[in-house]
This record gives C-alpha cells, structure tokens and sequence, in this order.
C-alpha cells in the first residue's frame, strides 16, 4: 500500500476564504470511522482480495466481487455473485430492506456512550459516522422525505445519540453522507466505475441529497462534512451547499469525494468515454493499490483509501480503511483478513510521519449493535501504542524527510515542539540503533515515550540511541532534544 496520491493543488478557497485547514484537524492523527447499515445484519462479502487489487484485476465486473459488505445491495444485482449465491443459501426469500428490521431491534443493545470511550481511549480526535450510505437507509429520522421509499430510517436518532456521547468524551463528531449514490433512487447495477458514474441519480435526487446535507448540518453542526463517490448537482449547486455548511461551522473540514456533475457527463457516460474510464481505473487502481479519488473543486482534505503515500506530503490527507477488507461488518473475515499489531501501529506511525491522519473504520454488528471482539483488540492495541493522552503524536508536523533505516530497523521521524520524535519499528524491550539522518547538537537529551529509560550519543556517523527495560511492542518511540538534521551545523 504505498504509492503517491498526487501533489498539492490549491483548493477553491471561495466559500472558506483562506488557505487553512484547521489546526485541530491537522493536530488529530487519529479519527475513527463507523460503517454502520442494514448490511451490517447479513454482514458478508468475499475476502480473497483486497480492493485495490480487485479493481486493477481486468475483471468484467469487479464490484460485484467487492470486499466491502456495504456494498452487499449492489452485489445481490448480480445473480452470480459471491454475495448473490451466499444469500441464497443463508437468507432464503429475504429482500435487502427486510433487514432494516432487524437492524432497527438490535438499536435496543447499542450503548454510545461505550463506543465513544472506547474511540476516545485509543487517542483518536475524532470520530465520523455514517448517516446514509449508498443503500440510501438514514441512521437520524429525516424530515426530508424520501419519495422511493417512504420510512427507510432508523427511526430513533442514531445520529444526535452518538455525536453527544463523542463530543461527551471531548472528540470532534463527524457525518458521512453517500451524495453520489442512493439506490432508492437509482438501482442500476454496479460492476466497473463507469457504472458507477452512469448510476449517479438525476431528477429529484440533487435537490433531496442537499435538503439532507443541510438537514444534517442544521441538527449536528457537524467539524467534518464526508461526501462519498460525487456531488450530484453541478458545481454551483455544489458551492452553494459547501458555503452554507462553512457559515454553520467555520472550523469545520470537508473531504475530497464532492466532484460535481459537469457538462461533460453524457461524454463521459457514453460508450467511448466509459471504456476510457474503466481502462484509467485500472492503471490507477495498479499504480496506487488503493483508491486516490480525483480531485474536485472544492475540499480540504485528500482520502486515499487502503493506500498511504510513499513520502511526506504537505497537502492534507487521511489514509481511510477498515481493520480488515470492508468498512462494514464482514462475518467471513478472520484473523489472516485483519491487520495484525505490527501492521495497524507501523501504518499509523508511518501516516504521521508523512504528515497524515489515519481514518481507521470500525464496523459493528447489525443484529446486535455491538463492536466484534477482532475489531475491539486492535482499539486497544491503538490504545496501548498511542492512549488518550496521544504524547508524541498529536499536534505533531512532519520532519525533513519521513524516515530511513538504521541498523536493520525501519525508522519513522517527526517533529513535536521543536523535538524530534524517533519511532524504530520492531526495536525490542531493550538495544540500541544509530540513525545517520540525525545528529547530536551539544546538549542533547532523549527520553523514552513509554516504560523504560534511553540515552542519547553523538557519534560521527549518526546519532545513537540505546534503551533498555522498554515495552517489547511493534514500535519503539523516542523524544530526542537538541538533534539536527545530518548535514547542517550543529
């Protein structure tokens, strides 16, 4: 998962009218995703590949394949899907929204104020939820009613109940909102991208997905506005949206999935022009072995999902993905499907030292509303790796140069407050490295960001950093003061 996702570009700054993106949100590091729909109730999609992959694969229809489970609508559309043959032999005669119900009885288990301390104790800032996703099902009872499908909510406020129990536990709240698909709307199968582009829903839906968003913004006032897959309305509906929601909340943050309709699109969705796309997917799906969404004309924030940059960038971004293949619940995962200790606190401490966040999804139970156990084990190991306090993370900016290697040892640097921070992958409870990209200034000091003690020596090859009696965990951390890049006076 490594692969650059582009270069910095100027954002339309219109509706904000400065360059900034909030201070907090750059702080954060850390913020934790909830795909949570009635697909979480059968909670199945295929795990032999990740979707990076599967969309560089040439397959005919690669989503019908998706390892995503929130996509478990779209698969049921293809009769020889893994999910269509799976339903069939595990829900017999059940439609998708039969699952509603059930989804709806497990709301009487769900405990936010858990969820939120839990999210709290792994030192995430912020925590975005999804409200409605591509099926078009609401988590908040809507006043804006939906013409295809009349009660397709929740019902009770799912929405409000967990932004106050966040926000109770001092976390930003967020709302996801699937603005380029609503399949109450438009249910045209989806198997390449250019499916996807011609299943953006016209009509009344532009003017239903705005009164939704503004809906959302006037109840929650939420500091993140998460659009998926496009803007369904042109680019003045669009800018129209992204203003009000910038008077609402000023230091709130917008993502990068707002690409509106443009006069382009019965180019882009004709025959030429979709063969052209899907042929651009999949180069771009090989290239990053992710998904890098194109950029709109207005956002804040770039998402690249499953993927993470090779390098330090300075244009703010997230790493978006799942503790396994899917954001949503998948009973077909194990452990091989997740990432292990090593993998989850290594990508992490990686994203921050190239000047990221991590958007880390959770996916609970649909029947049950509860977090599964695989999924609560790798919060506590973000709790133990980094806990509420986030010391040497948050608030942290990116170094000269995101890490190198040193004595067989991967290495990660930052800066926090003028110090540098060193995190050795792998390093052991007790050892030593020389890291040649630093070097000792006259009164250098070091401590250990965790149990044990560190000292520090300047040596003409590099700065050495010995430790003993350390945690044996995925990463060894370490404040240096008075360290210099290699190469510039001390």
């Amino acid at each position: 998962m490594t692969t650059r996702a582009g270069g910095p570009r100027r954002r339309d700054l219109a509706a904000r009218g400065g360059p900034a993106v909030p201070a907090w949100w750059r702080d954060a590091k850390l913020g934790i995703f909830v795909h949570w729909t009635p697909a979480s109730v059968p909670g199945w999609a295929p795990v032999d590949v990740e979707i990076g992959d599967l969309m560089a694969s040439g397959a005919p229809h690669p989503m019908a394949s998706s390892p995503y489970t929130e996509w478990y609508e779209n698969s049921l559309r293809f009769p020889d899907s893994p999910v269509a043959v799976h339903h069939r032999a595990t829900h017999p005669g059940r439609t998708y929204a039969s699952f509603a119900d059930d989804f709806r009885a497990g709301l009487d288990q769900w405990d936010p104020g858990d969820w939120a301390r839990r999210f709290r104790a792994t030192g995430a800032r912020y925590v975005v939820l999804v409200t409605k996703h591509h099926d078009g099902f609401c988590l908040w009872p809507s006043e804006v009613r939906n013409p295809h499908r009349d009660g397709w909510t929740t019902g009770r406020d799912v929405v409000g109940e967990l932004a106050e129990a966040v926000r109770g536990e001092g976390l930003r709240f967020g709302v996801y909102y699937s603005g380029g698909l609503d399949w109450t709307f438009e249910d045209h199968p989806i198997g390449q991208l250019s499916d996807l582009l011609a299943g953006l829903p016209g009509g009344d839906y532009p003017a239903y997905a705005a009164a939704q968003v503004r809906e959302l913004v006037a109840r929650y006032r939420p500091d993140v506005l998460w659009n998926d897959i496009m803007w369904p309305g042109d680019v003045r509906h669009l800018r129209a949206v992204v203003a009000d929601y910038r008077r609402a909340v000023p230091d709130g943050v917008i993502n990068d999935r707002f690409l509106p309709r443009s006069r382009a699109w019965p180019l882009v969705t004709s025959a030429p022009g979709r063969r052209a796309i899907d042929a651009s997917a999949r180069r771009g799906a090989a290239r990053h072995r992710g998904i890098v969404p194109p950029r709109p004309p207005l956002y804040d924030v770039r998402s690249p999902e499953y993927t993470v940059h090779p390098d330090i960038e300075h244009e703010a971004w997230e790493c978006v993905r799942g503790l396994d293949r899917s954001f949503g619940f998948n009973r077909a995962s194990d452990e091989a499907h997740f990432l292990s200790r090593d993998e989850l606190v290594w990508s992490f401490l990686d994203i921050v030292a190239k000047g990221g966040n991590l958007l880390v999804n959770v996916g609970p139970r649909g029947e049950d509303a509860q977090i599964p156990e695989a999924q609560l084990r790798r919060l506590d190991w973000l709790a133990e790796a980094v806990g509420p306090r986030s010391e040497g993370v948050a608030g942290t900016r990116p170094w000269v140069e995101a890490g190198t290697e040193a004595d067989g040892h991967d290495v990660r640097l930052w800066t926090d407050a003028g110090d540098v921070v060193v995190a050795v992958r792998g390093a052991g409870a007790a050892g030593e490295v020389t890291v040649d990209r630093l070097r000792a200034g006259p009164a250098a000091t070091v401590e250990l960001l965790g149990p044990g003690a560190a000292e520090v020596a300047g040596l003409p090859d590099g700065l050495r950093l010995r430790w003993r009696d350390g945690a044996d965990g995925p990463a060894t951390r370490f404040r240096v003061r008075g360290a210099v890049a290699a190469g510039r006076p001390t």
